[in-house]
């Protein structure tokens, strides 16, 4: 069937379920907090630490605590949105209210794609199994790591979070372990020497820099602007306290890890390294169950959680057909966008496709347009000066646009470091994918198929 005809052939009562309104609003403080702590909390802390020791020695720490500031700057903008309005379609909404509605089906275009690599999470979980169990097929635990957190999340958002809950838990606990029996292992001295700060300002911003990909991820929980009780206080909350609690948990791993061993030894080395040296056994396997593990599991799912909203509302809009929008009765849970992202994500998955080359495709033009979308904060007040004066995140003008200047100007900072690494077919990529996108938002849009809906509301 083609997509003119999708658009046509939609029952009244699908219709009527093809709406971000229809999503239950179950989501308190504490689910949201368990979500962005599980978002935050993945890969990178186990294989960047090491990486970033090489790059700064000892002040490893201090780089995540300015990280973690780098990544509060850039969630500025998103913070004085989010505690303004209630958002249903997350960041599409944003994009849609804050520069305009072509720029909100281009958004979706680069969203999607930039989504695909989900799968991801389920390969790399897969590479730490095999790395306790050997011998059983990595493509088989993959696949079922994925199906596992796509039925949960099938089953509701409220289910997902009371797993997502259970297994930042047992994170935490993991995490916690390598810090209390790490700590009395830390070799004297500290503070100086030549390992301490060897980059100088230099070295340390730059690992600064690349440790925001270890503390970021809290702003996806904007996504769940339609399923959360209190959206414009708890949002902004659990943005700020998920980031600096896990930005500090960060620190003192950090410390363990390179104060234990010799800085030779764990430079470019994962966290299990050092782990290993002074964990007993069965407690280092906890910490790469519990830590490494479920810091892909607590990702995945809250992945699988939040990834259909902003696509929900754009079929709201008329962007694609609304049919595939369609919320179930009963879960209120987007069940064929759902079902559409664990399909693209099982693709590179059984073809073993580079996942790596698929992600970073879109990666630079997806920080772009958090850039844009940083810089057009400033139109808050015009667009919705109703809201805007009744928000407790109200400020003044010159305020409004240090603040959007400045998320803009870190945004820039990570997108200038991102492009130093970027290999001239990526780039390539890039063009073209901008190009695709933009060519789609301008004919569907001309189609006359696209009719926006007012997406925010007050609280």
């Amino acid at each position: 069937m083609g997509m003119k005809e999708m658009d046509e052939n939609v029952s009244g009562a699908v219709q009527n379920h093809t709406s971000t309104k229809n999503l239950k609003r179950v989501l308190g403080r504490g689910d949201l907090m368990s979500i962005a702590v599980g978002q935050i909390i993945g890969a990178g802390i186990f294989a960047l630490v090491g990486v970033a020791i090489g790059m700064t020695g000892k002040s490893v720490n201090i780089a995540f605590m300015i990280a973690a500031v780098f990544v509060i700057i850039m969630a500025f903008t998103q913070i004085l949105i989010s505690g303004t309005v209630r958002l249903r379609g997350g960041f599409y909404t944003q994009a849609a209210l804050l520069v305009g509605s072509r720029f909100a089906g281009f958004y979706t275009i680069i969203y999607i794609v930039s989504n695909i690599a989900i799968a991801m999470y389920a390969l790399s979980f897969a590479d730490y199994f095999l790395a306790l169990i050997p011998g059983i097929n990595s493509q088989l635990i993959a696949i079922v790591v994925l199906t596992i957190f796509f039925l949960v999340n099938l089953f509701g958002v409220k289910e997902a979070a009371k797993v997502q809950m259970a297994m930042v838990v047992a994170m935490a606990l993991a995490l916690t372990l390598f810090v209390v029996f790490g700590m009395p292992n830390i070799q004297p001295g500290y503070f100086s020497g030549i390992d301490f700060m060897p980059g100088g300002l230099t070295g340390l911003f730059s690992a600064a820099a690349l440790l925001t990909f270890a503390t970021g991820g809290a702003s996806v929980i904007m996504n769940f602007g339609a399923e959360a009780k209190n959206p414009t206080k708890d949002i902004p909350f659990v943005l700020i306290v998920s980031t600096v609690s896990v930005a500090i948990i960060y620190a003192l791993m950090a410390t363990v890890a390179a104060g234990v061993l010799p800085i030779a030894e764990v430079t470019n080395k994962p966290l299990t390294v050092v782990a290993l040296e002074f964990m007993p056994y069965p407690l280092y396997v906890f910490f790469v169950v519990g830590g490494a593990m479920f810091a892909l599991a607590t990702t995945l799912n809250a992945t699988f959680g939040w990834v259909t909203k902003p696509v929900l509302q754009a079929c709201v809009d008329g962007w694609f057909p609304k049919k595939l929008g369609a919320v179930n009765e009963k879960f209120k849970t987007p069940h064929i966008l759902l079902t559409g992202f664990y399909i693209i994500s099982l693709i590179p998955i059984i073809t073993g496709w580079n996942i790596s080359a698929i992600a970073n495709l879109s990666l630079i033009l997806n920080n772009i347009l958090l850039l844009v979308l940083s810089i057009a904060t400033v139109r808050l007040p015009k667009v919705v000066p109703h809201l805007w004066e009744k928000s407790k995140f109200r400020t003044s003008t010159a305020t409004l646009w240090t603040i959007s200047i400045a998320a803009t100007l870190t945004s820039a900072l990570q997108v200038y470091l991102l492009f130093q690494d970027l290999s001239s077919s990526l780039v390539i990529g890039n063009i073209v994918l901008l190009i695709l996108a933009s060519i789609y938002a301008y004919w569907r849009f001309n189609s006359g198929k696209v009719q926006m809906e007012i997406s925010y509301e007050d609280e």
